[in-house]
């Protein structure tokens, strides 16, 4: 394993990622590494991605007991990408053909991450267990730290809708609930003006990653727990139609992963980790194929480059890309 951004080989090995040796509940255990690969599970994945396309690690050696690599998130108009190495608490950027750099410390476990219509950063902190928006001069305002008076448990992931409605997920964190805390783990939704908040969704075990389709009729939401993902329609005023809820698809296996992070290309297919790997699904939630990376988990996805053609994404301790036909949909959303 090698040592990288100031961390020695002991501590890139408490990140549980280094000579394919993890850290679980029960102490350490070994990892099988299966070959990267792109399995095509059917036909239609031949317009989307060839499974000679190549799978690369970007970089390594992140994450840990606190939390992984995750939340990556593209910038068109910088031309790289920040990710969220939640056990330093720490933002990294990558930019192509140079690496990974530092570019903030000190960011509270921030997990997910996006931008809003004006481009600006929303972050889910873990540490401070509120969802923030870094303002141009950089200062921070707190999109959401409670709901009805209640303290939120830990947010996860974040979208904004193209009417600058923030979504969000707050699946709970290891600490044992006190009497201020809110009780569900739900999902949210807080309007463009930050001035009303809603809660959305309240019957999931562990709801985690979340992405509209390209239209905005269909919400999606990882239930991590349950090892699937629920999709529900959307109402004109952006909550949900809740009887419309449905399983999307089943992601479970014998194989380990969950569904966490998601994404959704320009076509409607949906980017989400699961059992052995990072499956690609239509937008009818049948599996047309499955990245195997070789990795334990999919923490996160983003789509980047200049024509938004790269699928990048992240596992426990890495940094990862693969290259694809279609284009996903850009970060930040255009106003409709």
């Amino acid at each position: 394993m090698r040592a990288r951004y100031g961390m020695t080989r002991r501590q890139a090995m408490l990140s549980g990622v280094a000579g394919g040796v993890a850290f679980a509940a029960g102490g350490w255990r070994a990892l099988a590494q299966p070959a990267k690969r792109i399995e095509r599970l059917a036909p239609e994945l031949d317009a989307i991605i060839a499974t000679s396309e190549p799978i690369r690690e970007l970089a390594s050696g992140f994450g840990g007991d606190i939390g992984p690599a995750e939340g990556p998130v593209w910038s068109a108009e910088g031309h790289y990408l920040l990710f969220s190495d939640i056990q330093t608490a720490r933002r990294m950027k990558y930019t192509p053909g140079q690496g990974v750099t530092l570019f903030k410390d000190k960011t509270n476990e921030a997990n997910g991450t996006t931008r809003d219509l004006q481009g600006r950063l929303i972050a889910c902190e873990h540490l401070t267990r509120r969802v923030t928006r870094t303002e141009p001069d950089g200062t921070i305002t707190v999109v959401a730290n409670s709901f009805q008076g209640k303290r939120l448990l830990r947010p996860n992931d974040v979208i904004v809708k193209s009417d600058g409605a923030i979504y969000f997920t707050d699946p709970g964190g290891p600490l044992a609930p006190e009497q201020w805390d809110v009780t569900v783990n739900g999902v949210y939704r807080v309007s463009a003006d930050l001035g009303s908040m809603s809660l959305l969704v309240e019957d999931m075990v562990g709801p985690n990653g979340l992405a509209f389709s390209p239209d905005e009729s269909v919400l999606y939401v990882d239930d991590s727990r349950r090892r699937h993902v629920r999709a529900f329609n959307m109402l004109p005023n952006g909550t949900l139609a809740k009887q419309t809820s449905r399983i999307f698809a089943d992601l479970g296996g014998a194989e380990p992963g969950v569904p966490d992070g998601m994404k959704v290309d320009s076509a409607g297919n949906v980017y989400v980790g699961g059992a052995g790997g990072l499956y690609i699904l239509d937008s009818k939630g049948k599996k047309l194929g499955r990245i195997v990376h070789g990795q334990p988990a999919t923490t996160n996805i983003a789509f980047g480059g200049d024509d938004w053609k790269t699928l990048y994404f992240t596992t426990r301790g890495t940094l990862n890309m693969v290259n694809l036909k279609v284009a996903g949909v850009p970060v930040p959303a255009r106003k409709k």
